[in-house]
């Protein structure tokens, strides 16, 4: 059972019109963003910076793949769910996000980003010279490696307040590894 309120006739006046945004993106209303609209400036914060990374030059598919990694590595089932059936949906296949969610890939270019991500979490970013060099060798150019910190940060918010809050799973669940 959730530790917050999950009944949107309950959150703020001012949750409502981006509650109802993201009913229509994804044609049903979430729990975590039932969670996080208790709130309305995290949840204003949340949507926008999920919308600002869809646009993003990693693109969806990439940024699908660290969410599940990360989700994995914080133990998060709520994230991992989603966000496997998100990577889906962005054209990795299921092999390709079981692989993600354990920081494998058989692309070089992904496994690089993965391993980054990976290591900004378990060692709270306390990175050396050598692991951007790596990320640079694969390809990825600055404002690359700042998207990528950018999705572990919004996903570290994400699994924190899924797992923190025990937000209950209402997507398809994925197993922890």
């Amino acid at each position: 059972m959730s530790r917050v309120n999950l009944d949107t006739q309950h959150v703020p006046a001012a949750s409502q019109a981006l509650l109802a945004e993201i009913h229509q993106a994804f044609g049903a209303t979430p729990n975590m963003f039932k969670a996080v609209s208790n709130a309305p400036a995290a949840l204003q914060s949340m949507w926008a910076a999920f919308g600002a990374l869809g646009k993003g030059s990693l693109g969806a598919r990439l940024g699908e793949q660290i969410a599940a990694a990360i989700a994995n590595r914080n133990r998060c089932e709520y994230c991992l769910a989603a966000h496997t059936v998100l990577g889906c949906n962005a054209g990795a296949s299921p092999a390709e996000m079981a692989a993600a969610q354990v920081g494998q890939s058989d692309d070089p270019r992904t496994a690089a980003a993965l391993e980054f991500a990976l290591k900004v979490v378990d060692q709270r970013a306390q990175l050396g010279d050598a692991d951007v060099a790596r990320l640079r060798a694969a390809g990825f150019d600055d404002g690359q490696i700042v998207e990528i910190m950018a999705h572990v940060a919004l996903n570290l918010f994400t699994n924190y307040v899924n797992v923190a809050l025990n937000v209950p799973v209402d997507f398809p669940r994925v197993a922890l590894k």
